[in-house]
């Protein structure tokens, strides 16, 4: 029954390929209603015809199929709608396949079935909170490229609810192969030796070349917000537990609406089980005083903005809440003020009167880089480093660094920091390293991750190779013809 529905499914997909390859064809045309192909899908299947399906073995003239089992890994099948939909996917994002797309695309796909099965048996899990996350970063992306929500759901005729229904298989797969993958090779390490050896007889265009660095120092202030503007986004809050309480509105719902936290709104307000330590005090200090899932919170100020949170659950030293998160705007008049005072203060750095790391120490509002004399840092794949590729720079940084010498004061400038708050800043180039091939002394840690990720990367193909040889493969003969990228499928 399973394998019958997973068919019916594929088919209605294949369906679908096949009207956007026509209108692409024809340059213009009109999308096929979905509703009708999924009608048409079932009345074209019956129960015996999906048997059939299933069964590898049973072929057909290559004209009456509509969608076929070409590959069979466990007891997992591969239809050649799968293989379209991948193709017509990768197409759209740029996708070049190495080799013949009829042979690549199946065992890629082959490969992920590997490493899902493996995932299900060491029960590899996500939260339902990171594949959102990662679908909302997905589909930023695309409002982005096609320049509005309204010109993205035009493009692709289908509203973003929908999108996100669409993506969120693909994305929870995705994201426990990840994990799969990482847990594999978790234990593998390299030394120094490793290292030297690896490149030791490595022609120069080989190694590997380091992009321009940099080193940031910064002082951030935020402009004071109106009272006004506090007692508006507090009256907003009250308003909506008002309209909790009364009936006329769920706190999901209007957490949806206008709640300004981009993690959870799309969620309801939900946030996944998180302990003390994960939040801000004040928020937490509220939160896991909360005993009542069906009252709502006294309003919260948090260094985000102010919240109300509703319970959901308790787990342990976890909590479950929703919440709903406004953040005061600041004028344009305070931001200005503001960015007087610190060019002011910039002046008197670059008269030598008090040093930018004073400066940041005694008067910069943001408490990481003010502890650390204003240089900013971030977490890499390596750990906390203070060096900076441009691209991993905030985009109002790096704009006034790029052409900035080793030691000069910036003028002060308007952005949003990490908490979606406006302020202003002033920004000091502390070093900056050009470009260059990496050498073993001054660039060991990018010279040991390419050696770690070719030996991660020749684990993992073994190990497919050797989950091959375990798991039952089956193939239409046409595939058997292909030159495969790991050996063994074809028994």
């Amino acid at each position: 029954m399973k394998k019958t529905k997973s068919i019916l499914i594929a088919l209605v997909a294949v369906l679908l390929c096949a009207g956007i390859g026509a209108n692409a064809q024809r340059g213009k045309g009109h999308m096929v209603d979905a509703k009708s192909q999924t009608d048409t899908a079932a009345v074209a299947i019956s129960d015996t015809a999906n048997a059939r399906a299933v069964n590898a073995d049973f072929k057909a003239p290559e004209h009456s199929v509509v969608d076929e089992v070409i590959w069979v890994v466990g007891d997992e099948p591969i239809l050649k709608s799968d293989v379209e939909m991948t193709r017509l996917q990768g197409e759209a994002e740029g996708v070049t396949w190495h080799g013949d797309p009829d042979c690549a695309i199946p065992e890629q796909i082959a490969v992920q079935k590997l490493f899902l099965h493996q995932a299900a048996i060491d029960s590899i899990e996500v939260t339902e909170g990171e594949i959102a996350q990662n679908i909302d970063m997905q589909i930023n992306r695309w409002i982005q490229q096609a320049g509005s929500k309204e010109k993205l759901e035009e493009y692709k005729r289908m509203t973003v609810a929908q999108m996100r229904s669409q993506l969120h298989d693909d994305f929870k797969n995705n994201q426990l192969i990840q994990q799969m993958k990482e847990k594999l090779v978790s234990d593998i390490t390299v030394t120094p030796s490793d290292v030297r050896n690896y490149f030791r007889d490595m022609p120069e265009d080989s190694i590997p070349f380091v992009p321009t660095e940099v080193e940031v120092e910064i002082i951030t202030r935020q402009p004071k917000i109106e009272q006004d503007e506090i007692n508006r986004v507090k009256n907003d809050l009250r308003d909506y537990t008002d309209r909790v309480n009364k009936g006329e509105a769920s706190f999901g719902t209007l957490a949806r609406l206008y709640s300004e936290d981009p993690g959870s709104a799309r969620q309801g307000g939900e946030m996944d089980y998180v302990g003390r330590g994960m939040l801000d005090p004040a928020f937490a200090s509220v939160a896991f005083n909360l005993t009542d899932p069906k009252k709502i919170s006294k309003i919260v100020e948090s260094e985000y903005g102010f919240h109300i949170i509703q319970l959901i659950d308790k787990r342990g030293d976890k909590i479950k809440v929703r919440h709903i998160l406004r953040i005061p705007r600041v004028s344009t008049e305070a931001v200005d003020s503001m960015r007087t005072r610190l060019d002011s203060l910039a002046t008197d750095i670059r008269a030598a009167k008090v040093t930018f790391e004073e400066a940041a120490s005694a008067v910069s509002d943001d408490k990481d880089t003010r502890n650390n004399h204003g240089l900013m840092s971030y977490n890499s794949q390596d750990g906390r480093t203070s060096k900076f590729q441009m691209k991993d720079l905030p985009t109002e940084v790096a704009r006034e660094v790029e052409n900035m010498e080793v030691g000069d004061v910036s003028k002060a400038f308007q952005m949003i920091n990490e908490k979606s708050k406006t302020v202003a800043a002033i920004v000091k180039l502390k070093s900056r390293t050009p470009a260059h091939r990496a050498t073993i002394t001054e660039d060991y840690q990018v010279m040991k991750n390419v050696v770690l990720q070719k030996q991660r990367a020749d684990f993992l193909h073994q190990w497919v190779v050797n989950k091959i040889k375990t798991t039952y493969v089956k193939m239409n003969d046409r595939c058997k013809k292909c030159k495969f990228e790991y050996e063994g499928w074809i028994k």
